[in-house]
């Protein structure tokens, strides 16, 4: 009589679990999607946002093939990390509202967002191969890639529009 070795039991309730973390996460930046991009006064950053609200749809519908393919429900789990960073972004909305700073400081939130989830999905996809899942693989692949090709986009948005009228604005 063989057993399952723990590890791999083990390493499968991570990843549902860390599954639930980010369908959570996603599902709680479209909220905050919407919001940024009201918020934003430059045209770009505000195209941006717009943008990957509809990418963000897409991850969140990836996700839920994920989790059939594991048989399990799609169903949230409370990211207090992601939380964390809407907030924080609320607060720049509200501090700095019509400032020059204002696209400068959601800029740096939805970075903070990115960042967060490209480590989720980069996470996800590696614990996915270990187990076998490659069809989820290839899922969670084209969401890190499109979460790496927002991130970049949005270091190009800074670099060549909104921290230079930021800073012009201040002098």
């Amino acid at each position: 009589m063989s057993k399952k070795p723990k590890q791999a039991k083990q390493l499968d309730a991570l990843f549902h679990d860390t599954l639930k973390d980010i369908y959570f996460a996603e599902k709680k930046i479209l909220g905050a999607l919407s919001k940024m991009a009201k918020s934003a006064q430059s045209d770009e950053l505000r195209t941006a946002f717009e943008k990957h609200e509809g990418e963000t749809e897409t991850h969140v519908e990836r996700l839920e093939q994920v989790f059939e393919m594991i048989d399990a429900k799609p169903q949230g789990k409370t990211c207090d990390a992601i939380i964390g960073i809407i907030e924080e972004g609320q607060e720049i909305m509200k501090e700095y509202k019509g400032s020059p700073a204002l696209d400068s400081g959601l800029l740096a939130g939805a970075q903070a967002v990115e960042h967060y989830e490209i480590s989720r999905y980069g996470t996800l996809k590696t614990w996915a191969e270990e187990l076998g899942l490659q069809d989820a693989v290839q899922l969670l692949d084209e969401t890190l890639e499109e979460e790496k090709a927002t991130d970049e986009a949005l270091t190009e948005i800074a670099e060549s529009v909104v921290n230079q009228r930021a800073q012009e604005a201040a002098e």
